[in-house]
C-alpha cells in the first residue's frame, strides 16, 4: 500500500473544500477512514508503525497518533499484537462497483417524487436576474426602520423567553395581524383566530395534516401553485386538478359527485400563475357548494395587498359568518422572503386544532422577529411601506406591459391581471417554454415556463407561455431585459 500516494490523492479529491483546510493530522485521519469506508484498505490490514507512516508522509509522529486513535475510537481500528489492524466493520470492497449478478438488475436509490420535481428552475448561484417571480424591491425595504424595531424587540427579551414559544405564535403579533386583516381584506377574526407559522409552505403543510387524512381529495387549481401541490402528496393526499378560467377556479359539475374534495385551494384574489381574479358570483357558487359536501377552502392570499386596478374585492372568508374557509396569508411578498413568517386564519375550534398539531410537528421560535412585526405593523411602518410599494410596483408594471407592446408583438399574449407582482404570458410561437428558459439563464433572465404549473401533463401543451415577475425589476432597466427577451426567443424559433 503506497500511502504517500493515497494521502495524495485525497488531498486532491478535497481541494476547494472546507476539508482542505482542516489540519494534517484532521486529513489523515479522513483519508485513512474514506479509504477503510471504501474498502481500498481491507479489514484484517495491519497499519504501518506511526512511526514508519510519519517518516514515509512527513509528517509529525503525534499527527499519526492521533489519527490511529481517533480511528480505533470510532471503531475503525484495533490494537493488537501485530500492531494497529483494520476492523472488520462488514463493509464489502469497493461495493459501489460491484456490477449485478446476471439476471439480477441492480436496486437502485433515488429521491421521492416530491424530492425531484420536473423541472428545477431555482437560482443556485444568488444573483439577481430580470423577471424572478414573487421577488419584491428588497432595495425598497425601510430596512433602518426594521433593525430599530428588531433592536427594541431584542432589548425586551430575557432569557425565561428564550425557549420554544407557544405554537400558535406571539400573541401581540396575533392581535396585530387580526386588525390588519380585518380591516384590509374583510376578514372576520380576532388574535384566537390567528396561528403563526414559518410560511406559506409551512401553512399548507400543517392545513393539509390537520384537516385531512390520508387518501383524501384535494382539488387544486390547474394550472396552480406546486408549492401546494407538493404539500398533499406529502401529507398522502389524492390530488385533483380542476380547470381555471377568467373567472377562477371552474369545476365541471360532475367533478363535486365523482371526486367530492375535503380541501379546496384557490387563489381567488390573483390567480398563480395565470394572474385572473375570482368573479363574486363564482365565489358565492364555491362557498355554497364547498358547504354542502363538507370541504374546507384554503384561500392563499399571497399577494393581494397590490392591486393596480379597481377595487380590491373583499376575501372569500369574509363572505359568510359560517364560510367553510381557511385564511392564508404571508409576509414574504409584503416585507422580505427570510423573514420567514406566515399565518393562518381559521375558526377559533379549527386553530385550536391546528395549534395542536403544529405544536408536535414545528416547535416555533423567532419571538424576537415576531415582536419586531408586531411593532413594525402597530408602528404605521407597515402601511406606508405597502402604499411606497404599490406605487413602485404599478410603475414598473407598467414599463413592463410597455416594452412587451413594443418588442414582443407576434411572440408573446400577455395575460396582464389586475394586482400583484407579475404577469402570465403565452407564448405565440411553436417553442419549448422550458427550453426557452433554460437558454435564458445564459441571458441573466429568469423565464418561468408557464407549462410546469400544469398538474395535468396533457394540458402543458395549451399552456406554454412564461411567469414575468416584475417586482424587482427596476423600471430603467426593463427595456433591455426585454429586448434580451425577445433575442432568447427569436433564437430558438430559429433552432440556433
Amino acid at each position: 500500500m503506497d500511502y504517500v500516494l493515497m494521502f495524495a490523492e485525497y488531498a486532491r479529491e478535497v481541494q476547494g473544500s472546507a476539508d482542505a483546510r482542516q489540519s494534517r493530522q484532521q486529513r489523515l485521519y479522513a483519508c485513512l477512514r474514506a479509504a477503510i469506508l471504501r474498502g481500498t484498505i481491507a479489514s484484517g490490514t495491519r497499519l504501518p508503525a506511526s512511526r514508519v507512516l510519519a517518516q514515509e508522509l512527513g509528517v509529525a509522529r503525534n499527527s499519526v497518533l492521533y489519527a490511529y486513535e481517533q480511528l480505533a475510537a470510532e471503531g475503525f481500528v484495533a490494537g493488537s499484537r501485530q500492531g494497529t489492524v483494520v476492523a472488520d466493520v462488514g463493509l464489502t470492497p469497493q461495493a459501489d462497483a460491484i456490477e449485478h449478478e446476471e439476471g439480477k438488475p441492480r436496486l437502485s436509490r433515488r429521491a421521492s417524487n416530491i424530492g425531484r420535481p420536473a423541472d428545477d428552475h431555482s437560482e443556485v448561484d444568488g444573483e439577481p436576474r430580470a423577471f424572478v417571480p414573487g421577488l419584491p424591491a428588497l432595495d425598497a425595504f425601510p430596512i433602518r426602520q426594521w433593525r430599530r424595531c428588531l433592536e427594541r424587540a431584542w432589548r425586551s427579551v430575557d432569557s425565561t423567553r428564550l425557549d420554544f414559544m407557544s405554537a400558535g405564535g406571539n400573541v401581540v403579533l396575533r392581535e396585530a395581524i387580526a386588525n390588519y386583516v380585518r380591516v384590509s381584506r374583510g376578514v372576520r377574526c380576532d388574535a384566537a383566530h390567528v396561528v403563526i407559522t414559518d410560511g406559506t409552505q409551512s401553512s399548507l403543510d400543517l392545513c393539509a395534516r390537520t384537516l385531512a387524512d390520508a387518501g383524501d381529495t384535494a382539488w387544486m387549481e390547474d394550472p396552480g401553485y406546486g408549492g401546494a401541490q407538493a404539500a398533499f402528496q406529502c401529507a398522502d393526499l389524492r390530488v385533483v386538478p380542476v380547470p381555471v378560467d377568467a373567472d377562477g377556479l371552474a369545476p365541471p359539475p360532475a367533478l363535486w359527485r365523482e371526486a367530492p374534495p375535503k380541501l379546496i385551494y384557490i387563489t381567488p384574489s390573483h390567480q398563480y400563475p395565470l394572474g385572473s381574479v375570482m368573479s363574486l358570483e363564482r365565489r358565492l357558487m364555491l362557498l355554497q357548494a364547498a358547504s354542502a359536501c363538507g370541504a374546507w377552502i384554503l384561500e392563499d392570499d399571497y399577494d393581494s395587498e397590490f392591486r393596480h386596478q379597481g377595487t380590491p374585492l373583499a376575501s372569500l372568508q369574509g363572505l359568510a359568518p359560517d364560510a367553510p374557509v381557511v385564511y392564508l396569508g404571508t409576509f414574504s411578498k409584503v416585507m422580505f422572503p427570510a423573514l420567514r413568517i406566515a399565518f393562518i386564519v381559521a375558526p377559533s375550534v379549527l386553530a385550536h386544532q391546528l395549534v395542536k398539531v403544529a405544536s408536535r410537528l414545528m416547535p416555533m421560535g423567532r419571538l424576537a422577529e415576531q415582536v419586531a412585526l408586531a411593532e413594525f405593523i402597530e408602528s404605521g411602518y407597515f402601511t406606508q411601506h405597502l402604499r411606497r410599494m404599490r406605487k413602485l410596483y404599478g410603475e414598473r408594471r407598467e414599463a413592463l406591459l410597455d416594452a412587451l407592446h413594443r418588442h414582443m408583438s407576434g411572440l408573446l399574449t400577455v395575460s396582464a391581471g389586475a394586482g400583484g407582482m407579475h404577469l402570465s404570458a403565452r407564448l405565440d410561437m411553436p417553442v419549448d417554454d422550458i427550453a426557452v428558459s433554460e437558454a435564458a439563464r445564459a441571458h441573466r433572465l429568469t423565464l418561468r415556463p408557464l407549462s410546469p404549473f400544469c398538474l395535468d401533463a396533457a394540458a402543458r401543451a395549451d399552456y406554454r407561455g412564461l411567469v414575468l415577475g416584475y417586482g424587482a425589476l427596476d423600471a430603467r432597466h426593463t427595456d433591455a431585459a426585454v429586448r434580451r427577451m425577445r433575442g432568447v426567443i427569436e433564437a430558438m424559433a430559429r433552432g440556433t
